[in-house]
């Protein structure tokens, strides 16, 4: 028997009587007090205070000098705090190859399967699911695993490395608590669970999905959720299936697990994103990897994934080439795009979308064989000018034998025949024809996508000026 809990079970007791007392005098619950202090933070069970600690530990890094914060910071929606393509790695010698996605709204994603259901209950099954840009990690778990071991980002050299950093750091007694006092005996076992102690931070603190974006104001008709007209104008956009379809991949309706308004169907895409390397001019950090000019990031099809390699290099894969369709929420806040990051700022990325096939001279690089003087290019666009007639490299990322998987539905391409890709047939859009959107549609979009960014605060005086009012 534990004699100073049992004196505290009086005094509890009193308290609790005293609590109600005060609250029949002024004749307000205590439920309605409570509602009048604003929304308190879930209590973490043990395991997620595990992954709580651990996810801002640094001496889970190789150089004890980087946390999983450092990529996902919590300041920018769990995703990079810079604009860098792809980021540095505990040795700082080390480039990654692909850029970092936010965190934010994974709690739903299924497993992968090449058969995968499309949540919206009308499209065909297709790839989709999974962790990573390609979808090779099944759980939360194993994906927060992969990152801990890999050269160019935490750079720990074994397993063991890293269960011996928690066994010697100060949460090592709720780390056993949380998983139970032998856990250290079994390095593979530890190690699962720390990933399953980061999935259940990543599920349970509301941080990681907080729905607080000017947009769920909007959908669920809450005080300051109104759009303007030009935001309104992008949603209308965002939906239609005639001009941008944007809402065809970044499903916005009810999702897995009763969720919704994730702006994403968990499939994948081959979309064709320029090669980030220094055939771009002044690029400020191309892809080391991109050196080589026999590598190349085919997603689903390697190098990192390895199941659906093509046989020999000169046969074609369906999958080469596609990415996981990320979610949109809190896409205003990035500063990398793509998997490769390089494109950097949304108005680019709604641009290369709208002129990929139009004008493909402001995307990639072109050879020598054009006739005239240089033409200027959009301030948007990747190469700063074109010559006339000139052979441009399109789907330079991609060798030319994959590039039967490139998306042409709109507003890429044309949309018309075909099941989607290039391979299947359907029709790109020509080099020189008008693009889908106009310039004020695309501001539009802009400003639509805008509102997805969480930590909304509506303000008591509306705004008369600024591009993304009228």
């Amino acid at each position: 028997m534990n004699l100073a809990t049992d004196k505290m079970v009086p005094l509890v007791m009193a308290l609790s009587v005293a609590l109600l007392a005060l609250t029949a005098c002024d004749g307000k619950s205590t439920a309605v007090a409570a509602s009048t202090a604003g929304p308190r933070k879930p209590v973490l069970s043990a395991k997620a205070q595990v992954g709580e600690l651990a996810f801002f530990d640094k001496n889970l890094s190789g150089g004890k000098n980087m946390s999983c914060a450092s990529c996902h910071d919590p300041q920018y929606a769990y995703g990079p705090p810079n604009s860098i393509s792809v980021q540095l790695g505990s040795d700082i010698k080390q480039t990654g190859a692909r850029a970092v996605p936010s965190l934010r709204y994974k709690e739903s994603t299924p497993a992968f399967s090449e058969d995968a259901p499309n949540p919206d209950g009308v499209t065909s099954n297709s790839p989709g699911g999974g962790f990573m840009w390609d979808g090779r990690a099944t759980t939360m778990a194993a994906q927060a695993a992969l990152p801990l071991l890999n050269p160019v980002e935490m750079n720990n050299s074994s397993k063991e490395a890293v269960v011996k950093a928690v066994q010697n750091g100060a949460y090592a007694g709720l780390f056993k608590q949380a998983f139970g006092a032998n856990v250290f005996d079994n390095t593979d076992a530890a190690f699962d669970a720390l990933g399953t102690a980061i999935q259940a931070l990543e599920t349970e603190d509301l941080s990681f999905h907080p729905y607080s974006s000017k947009y769920d104001l909007y959908v669920f008709n809450k005080i300051g959720g109104v759009l303007t007209p030009a935001e309104r104008r992008g949603e209308v956009l965002f939906h239609s299936t005639g001009v941008t379809n944007c809402s065809g991949c970044h499903y916005t309706g009810a999702n897995f697990n009763g969720n919704s308004g994730l702006m994403t169907d968990f499939t994948y895409q081959a979309l064709g994103a320029p090669r980030n390397d220094r055939s771009i001019p002044n690029n400020p950090d191309p892809i080391p990897a991109n050196d080589d000019p026999k590598y190349f990031d085919m997603g689903l099809c390697g190098p990192f994934r390895t199941d659906y390699m093509p046989a020999t290099p000169d046969t074609a894969h369906p999958y080469c080439g596609m990415f996981k369709v990320p979610v949109l929420r809190n896409v205003a806040t990035r500063g990398a795009f793509f998997h490769n990051g390089v494109l950097h700022s949304l108005d680019q990325v709604v641009n290369f979308y709208n002129t990929r096939d139009t004008n493909p001279e402001y995307w990639y690089p072109a050879r020598n064989d054009g006739t005239g003087a240089p033409q200027a290019n959009p301030l948007w666009a990747l190469q700063p000018t074109h010559v006339p007639g000139a052979t441009v490299d399109k789907f330079n990322d991609l060798p030319q034998v994959q590039q039967g998987s490139i998306d042409e539905e709109l507003p890429m391409g044309t949309g018309e025949g075909g099941d989607k890709t290039l391979a299947s047939g359907t029709k790109p859009r020509a080099p020189g024809s008008t693009p889908v959107m106009t310039p004020q549609q695309i501001a539009d979009l802009v400003c639509f996508l805008g509102t997805l960014s969480d930590g909304y605060q509506p303000s008591s005086a509306s705004s008369t000026s600024g591009r993304c009012v009228k």
